[in-house]
């Protein structure tokens, strides 16, 4: 018999950062995609490529869409969505905010929609694990359901690209992240949404959000009681990830841009 799809995931995601971890002792190639801080590292191919061959092995009717180029059709209406490096810049510049995270997608009416998270942070040997059908846990000990609170007493974890600065885009921002109590940015937003589900941080917000930097922690954090949207505003999709009241009240902020 097979392994749990929670078991099976727990443990690719904990051989896939092991593997980038070993690769960045051993050093890193590194090339820039899109920008200075949007970068890939050869890490980042070995850690997908084992997490590939893993799911090719233990569910081959599954399929597979990775940050780094892998993809797999599903025969069973089933998706995995992996980020084999997330924090990418942090990893390559030697600090520890980064995890290898997956997914895990059942094909819905409105879309795939995640049922399945698993996150490890290897830095502190720690891995979530949880969604719709298992109960999030923090190494296998339960994690506590969110404590909602509003905007105004929340720690927003966040980022923006500086160019966006003095735009429409960085008003947008603005208006979310001036209504919080203060503000991280961290540079992983998958450990940012775990941070969230320990109770460390309150809000997950940034806009433009790739599928495997989202849908991992949002598995997760809504077995755990929080919310998950997605807002047009600015021109741009933003996702906010968090607490329900905070949430929506973020959300707010973002809407009452749109004008009456």
């Amino acid at each position: 018999m097979s392994d749990p799809d929670s078991v099976l995931a727990a443990s690719i995601v904990e051989r896939a950062a092991a593997v980038a971890a070993e690769q960045r002792t051993r050093g890193l190639q590194t090339h820039s995609k899109t920008s200075l801080s949007d970068v890939v590292t050869n890490a980042d191919h070995a850690a997908e490529e084992l997490v590939e061959a893993l799911l090719l092995a233990q569910r081959p009717a599954d399929g597979l869409v990775g940050e780094e180029g892998a993809a797999r059709a599903s025969r069973s209406g089933r998706t995995w969505v992996v980020d084999p490096v997330d924090g990418t810049y942090n990893f390559a510049q030697g600090l520890d905010w980064w995890c290898t995270a997956l997914a895990l997608c059942e094909r819905g009416a409105d879309g795939d929609v995640p049922v399945l998270g698993a996150v490890r942070h290897e830095a502190t040997a720690t891995t979530y694990v949880g969604g719709r059908d298992v109960p999030p846990t923090r190494n296998g000990e339960p994690l506590a359901a969110l404590e909602d609170r509003p905007l105004g007493s929340s720690c927003v974890a966040t980022y923006l690209h500086p160019p966006y600065l003095g735009t429409l885009v960085g008003k947008a921002f603005a208006g979310v992240v001036g209504r919080a109590a203060t503000l991280r940015m961290l540079g992983s937003g998958t450990l940012d949404a775990m941070a969230v589900a320990e109770g460390r941080l309150h809000l997950v917000c940034q806009h433009s959000v790739p599928a495997w930097d989202w849908l991992p922690g949002a598995a997760i954090l809504t077995a755990l009681g929080g919310e998950v949207r997605h807002v047009e505003a600015a021109g741009r999709t933003w996702y906010l990830a968090g607490v329900p009241t905070a949430v929506a009240e973020a959300a707010e902020a973002l809407l009452g841009l749109q004008g009456p």
